[in-house]
């Protein structure tokens, strides 16, 4: 199994801290995210780990450089979104896939229910969505997405709503991918049309959510794993003043 960590964003909404770093070097209560990932990865059993940088990534490159991790650079890092992130690693997408986000912070648990999961494609998906949002923002509607699921298969996500009865769950940023299907989805992206508009985005800025769709209405089953809270994402300063006046650990 290997795990990629797209972690080639510039997170501006973290400066000044991302001014001379990139978003996942944020410390969060003393340590970097991307410290708390390894560790939960290396706990989990997971030491095939390739991270997809940009974004200062000489700077992480040497804070990491006795890690064991390996490194791919998303040289569009600029002008693209995190799914071309992704694929700039389908050289590497030979064996059952855990991606994960390089802004999040998640328990063991988590990380090895995705691990141990025999479905094709599976999304780890909060059902206490709400106690996160509510000390984060004071408006969690503007920021949440929709989350249906059907005959436990999800069937919508990434859709802007003003309403909570369309929201079942959040997904977190941490994906499996069977290695029975990876080449399926590589084939998939690769034969999307690049010239089409994606929910409002160009295809080099394509969501991750508005392919999981697609995923869904054409290719195959997209399975929840369910957890309740474990998480946290660091997006903004907001969040991190949030989260330090909690007692959440890792």
């Amino acid at each position: 199994m290997k795990m990629i960590i797209l972690a080639a964003g510039e997170g501006t909404r973290l400066r000044p801290l991302t001014e001379n770093m990139p978003k996942c070097m944020v410390k969060f209560k003393g340590k970097p995210i991307i410290e708390y990932i390894l560790e939960v990865a290396c706990n989990s059993g997971i030491t095939d780990v390739t991270i997809v940088d940009g974004y200062k990534s000489n700077v992480l490159q040497k804070h990491l450089k006795n890690k064991g991790v390996n490194f791919l650079t998303n040289e569009k890092y600029e002008t693209t979104n995190m799914l071309s992130s992704l694929f700039c690693a389908k050289k590497i997408m030979n064996d059952d896939i855990i991606i994960s986000y390089a802004d999040i912070i998640y328990k063991k648990e988590i990380l090895e229910s995705l691990i141990a999961s025999k479905d094709f494609f599976n999304v780890v998906i909060d059902k206490e969505w709400k106690k996160l949002w509510s000390l984060r923002m004071e408006d969690p509607l503007s920021d949440l997405e929709t989350l249906k699921i059907k005959d436990n298969k999800i069937i919508e996500l990434g859709k802007k709503t003003k309403s909570y009865d369309n929201i079942e769950g959040q997904y977190i940023g941490l994906i499996k991918i069977s290695k029975k299907v990876i080449d399926k989805v590589v084939k998939y992206y690769d034969n999307l049309n690049k010239s089409l508009i994606y929910d409002g985005k160009d295809f080099n800025n394509m969501y991750m959510t508005s392919f999981i769709q697609m995923i869904i209405d054409n290719l195959m089953d997209v399975n929840p794993i369910f957890t309740r809270g474990g998480w946290i994402e660091i997006d903004s300063i907001e969040d991190l003043n949030a989260y330090n006046k909690t007692e959440i650990e890792f």
